[in-house]
């Protein structure tokens, strides 16, 4: 029963994915160029385009001084093509989101990832295919 669950899951999520377009977050740490370039978060445009193309923005939102703050980021091409580095250009201090955008012909696709002092959680990101709302930003940072 539960490999059954895990099976049905699986082909769901390729059916949610099929034919979309999202950014994968990725370790730094497992890309040798991500690595040299001291970067915090590897972005990769993925899904059915062609991810040279693809482009991928970011800027980091968060409070400095009881100020909010907006970073335009710069995002640095890896050989691999749709694929970024991102480094560390946001004041360590403080809570942090960086939001991510990717525009690919028609399709877009907007990324959350949290950041503060111990640096950036991949893991409670949040994914989406429209643009979040003030409201879905603001969550994050409370």
């Amino acid at each position: 029963m539960r490999k059954t669950m895990l099976l049905a899951t699986a082909a769901l999520a390729t059916q949610l994915f099929a034919g979309g377009f999202y950014l994968t977050l990725g370790n730094p740490e497992a890309n040798p160029e991500a690595k040299k370039a001291n970067a915090v978060l590897v972005v990769r445009a993925d899904g059915c385009h062609d991810a040279e193309k693809a482009q991928v923005s970011a800027n980091a939102v968060g409070t400095v001084n009881g100020k909010r703050q907006s970073i335009p980021l710069k995002l640095t091409k890896l050989s691999a093509p749709g694929t970024y580095a991102l480094t560390q250009q946001w004041p360590k201090d403080g809570k942090w989101v960086i939001e991510l955008s990717g525009q690919d012909a028609d399709r877009s696709t907007y990324t959350l990832v949290p950041a503060g002092p111990e640096g950036v959680d991949r893991l409670h990101a949040k994914l989406a295919m429209k643009a979040f709302t003030k409201a879905d930003l603001e969550s994050m940072l409370d």
